[in-house]
């Protein structure tokens, strides 16, 4: 692995809620590992940048938007492996870049900005011939990693899980890619719980199919589908209220997009007695810190 991940400790929450449900809460801090690959980012990314290292054109071309968090980790694990990158981004040029934006540029991605209309077509064979030929060879990584070799990456986190100490393990869901991983991973007898943070996203057990590449039916998949907060980093008042409370009871710092959300749906599934007595919840913090440098100055405590 490109990074240390052995940074990654699992830190149990106390708090009298979960005392009173007696259920147990921990977090898996992927995103000790390093600020900018983003916690999950860097697995994904794992054997994508193997393959480029050992291509002939050592470039690595990928896609999102003006906060992306896979465009910022995938910009700085290039340059730590010795890759190009670059970076096809949503949107059309602004006339200042967003923080996100110029770390990428900073940390040598090369950022090509593409109409929304376009981008819609990102993975048509025409789209990507017309890339070819503005920039010759190059490792195509999908949005957010989403492809077979992004999930058998992200399966490399359960190396971090001890055991079978945990019942339940939560995460935040965008692509998919970093759940049909845990899937492939976690033993049959654990729940897997997504938390898509999409607004009617309804395929994610297709996905799941698509990248793991089987049509096994996973029975110990849970998706709470009304925790999105009205959609894609959208976000509420009462969600960053939230994730100032967690920086002042737990000392845990979230993100809007992810992991706020995640967090919430599993405090308010184990408020209304979603869980067992016993149960033992893994959650797992998947970066993305840095997105939250889009919100207003003064937003967050942290």
């Amino acid at each position: 692995m490109l990074f240390d991940i052995s940074k990654a400790d699992i830190e149990e929450i106390h708090d009298d809620l979960f005392s009173e449900k007696q259920v147990g809460v921990s977090v898996l801090r992927l995103d000790k590992i390093h600020p900018l690959v983003s916690g999950n980012k860097i697995f994904k990314l794992h054997y994508f940048l193997e393959e480029a290292r050992g291509s002939t054109h050592k470039t690595i071309l990928s896609f999102g938007g003006a906060y992306s968090n896979h465009l910022a980790a995938t910009a700085y694990a290039c340059k730590a492996s010795g890759l190009s990158s670059i970076g096809i981004v949503r949107g059309e040029a602004p006339t200042r870049l967003s923080p996100t934006l110029q770390q990428c540029v900073e940390d040598g991605m090369l950022l090509q900005f593409v109409s929304r209309t376009e981008y819609d077509v990102k993975e048509t064979i025409e789209f990507n011939n017309k890339l070819k030929t503005q920039f010759g060879e190059f490792m195509l990584v999908p949005e957010g990693g989403f492809h077979p070799l992004g999930a058998k990456g992200a399966a490399l986190i359960y190396h971090l899980i001890p055991g079978k100490k945990y019942s339940h393990i939560a995460l935040a869901t965008g692509t998919a890619t970093t759940l049909a991983g845990m899937l492939r991973a976690a033993d049959a007898d654990q729940q897997v719980i997504s938390i898509p943070v999409l607004k009617g996203i309804t395929d994610n057990k297709e996905r799941i199919k698509q990248l793991n590449g089987v049509d096994a039916e996973y029975k110990n998949l849970e998706i709470l589908s009304d925790y999105h907060f009205g959609g894609y980093a959208k976000k509420t008042t009462f969600l960053t209220d939230f994730m100032n409370l967690c920086h002042q009871r737990y000392r845990l710092q979230l993100d809007f997009v992810y992991t706020a959300k995640m967090f919430f749906a599993i405090t308010d599934r184990i408020k209304n007695d979603g869980f067992k007595k016993g149960s033992q919840i893994l959650c797992l913090h998947t970066g993305g810190l840095q997105g939250n440098k889009s919100l207003p100055l003064n937003t967050l405590l942290f």
